[in-house]
């Protein structure tokens, strides 16, 4: 194991704890937008974390997700207009929903069958990726308005993250096994990197430093680690729950101790360390196991479980279920988010065609909102946090 792996093992505090504390460093002019005064706490440099280059140092020893706290609206996102994104792969559009009244307000065309609403890495565009192959592409949303501007023309887009520091899009082209890198600020490619062996590209995360991606194989049950700085694989795990496993959404816990890996065949959640160098258990949730959320406090995840309706809790703190909350009636829950606030998970409803919003208080249905067809990665707008590191809202 690496030092870098043997400090990623343990948690954060105790990393810093043992490095005697952490100085105080106010972020580049040129990095992501601050929490306005009175929201979170200047960011703290950590220099035996030894993060990738260009990455904003951490607000929190203890929690990667600190500055996306209740209501810890960015100066750059104050101001856009409270809506819900739903991509519908169907019908090939995208619906808007007022979160206060549940109402649809707005609707127009996403592009050859749009997969997930994605925030810029500095916030300021919402993307719509689309990935109906040989086309596909990047629809941008003016949140302040929103209002879709000018189709960008970019293969494959079936899921989009961004690097540690903002400069470079990773767009996931699932059906060609690739990652590709694009200039973020032209879209113009830089490089691409394919992995003939990850079946289904699909999911993925950073661990604590930057420097690795976990990345899920959605059609091959395995899951690979890759490199950033260098894009080559370091290694791979083939799981083993079951035999025919479809890995789906994955998540570095607020800790930055573990990675979480939804797999709807298997019906639970995967759990590696957070340096991903060995798989250390697995979580039990349902059937179709799909999506993975975090309260906004740092202490459950919210695992929805497509194939039966259900959302799951899990306790961070000892890594086990926690309780279910089921959908009256049924449903199909996908992917989503959180309400600015915390208090309301939306999520899609993927094979019936609505978009459910549940009280994280009590798992009550608070809607069941008529949607196009196929809805999939819908964002709830906006975001509390300093920078997107992409997917329906993996901000931190």
């Amino acid at each position: 194991m690496t030092r870098g792996q043997r400090i990623l093992a343990g948690s954060l505090v105790a990393l810093l704890a043992a490095l005697g504390g952490c100085t105080e460093q106010r972020p580049p002019r040129s990095g992501p937008p601050s929490a306005s005064s009175g929201t979170q706490a200047e960011p703290e440099a950590t220099p035996g974390l030894e993060l990738i280059a260009g990455m904003p140092p951490y607000t929190s020893t203890t929690n990667v997700y600190a500055a996306a706290g209740p209501d810890q609206l960015s100066e750059a996102v104050r101001g856009d207009k409270p809506l819900v994104y739903v991509p519908n792969t169907g019908s090939d559009d995208v619906w808007v929903i007022d979160p206060v009244t549940y109402k649809v307000v707005d609707k127009f065309p996403g592009g050859p069958e749009p997969q997930h609403v994605v925030p810029s890495y500095d916030l300021r565009t919402l993307y719509v990726a689309s990935s109906r192959v040989p086309s596909g592409g990047l629809l941008p949303i003016d949140p302040r308005t929103g209002r879709p501007g000018q189709a960008i023309d970019v293969e494959d887009v079936y899921n989009l993250y961004f690097t540690p520091d903002g400069k470079q899009g990773i767009v996931v082209a699932e059906y060609y096994q690739r990652l590709d890198f694009y200039d973020a600020s032209t879209w113009r490619r830089t490089a691409s990197v394919t992995f003939p062996e990850c079946a289904g590209i699909n999911h993925m995360d950073y661990s604590v430093d930057g420097r690795t991606l976990l990345v899920s194989c959605e059609f091959g049950n395995r899951m690979l680690v890759v490199d950033v700085a260098e894009r080559r694989k370091l290694r791979q795990f083939d799981l083993d729950v079951v035999p025919d496993g479809m890995p789906q959404d994955t998540r570095l816990t607020p800790d930055g101790r573990h990675f979480l890996v939804a797999d709807m065949m298997a019906g639970g959640v995967y759990v590696f360390d957070g340096a991903a160098t060995e798989r250390t258990g697995f979580i039990p949730t349902g059937k179709g196991a799909h999506g993975i959320y975090f309260s906004r406090d740092g202490t459950l995840a919210y695992v929805t479980n497509r194939d039966e309706g259900s959302v799951s809790l899990i306790d961070l703190a000892t890594l086990s279920a926690a309780g279910i909350w089921r959908i009256p009636g049924g449903g199909s829950p996908d992917m989503g988010g959180l309400s600015a606030d915390g208090r309301v998970l939306w999520l899609s409803g993927r094979y019936h065609d609505e978009v459910y919003a549940l009280s994280t208080a009590d798992g009550r249905l608070l809607a069941r909102i008529p949607v196009g067809s196929g809805p999939h990665g819908l964002t709830v707008w906006p975001q509390p946090g300093r920078y997107s590191l992409g997917h329906t809202a993996n901000i931190r």
